[in-house]
């Protein structure tokens, strides 16, 4: 999917990815449902609009990942989880393995 930010730029999400955002904005919507929280408030508290706020909950792409963290914090400290991204990054290490330089002896000499 494509969505145009301004004139000049455009943002390419792919199908899966605009899934994931679609259901994180969900979760966020349901986190503040939950707390029983204005979006007013929420948006009062995560120093953004409230406009911006239901991008934040529909999982728009074009909403800046600060303006996702902000909203998390702002319903009681959920950006912590944020840490979690890409920490176990197990193909990336196996992409790293394979460019480390195997292990050399040294030649033998004759000489003793």
């Amino acid at each position: 999917m494509e969505y145009s930010l301004s004139v000049a730029t455009t943002v390419v999400v792919m199908p899966d990815t605009q899934k994931i955002l679609e259901k994180m904005g969900e979760q966020i919507k349901l986190a503040r449902l939950r707390r029983n929280l204005a979006t007013e408030l929420v948006a009062e508290r995560a120093g953004i609009s409230r406009a911006t706020l239901w991008a934040v909950e529909k999982g728009s792409p074009t909403v800046a990942v600060g303006a996702y963290a902000a909203t998390l914090h702002a319903l009681g400290g959920m950006d912590r989880d944020l840490e979690l991204v890409a920490k176990d990054d197990v193909f990336g290490r196996k992409l790293q393995n394979l460019n480390l330089p195997s292990r050399r002896r040294a030649k033998r000499s004759d000489v003793f």
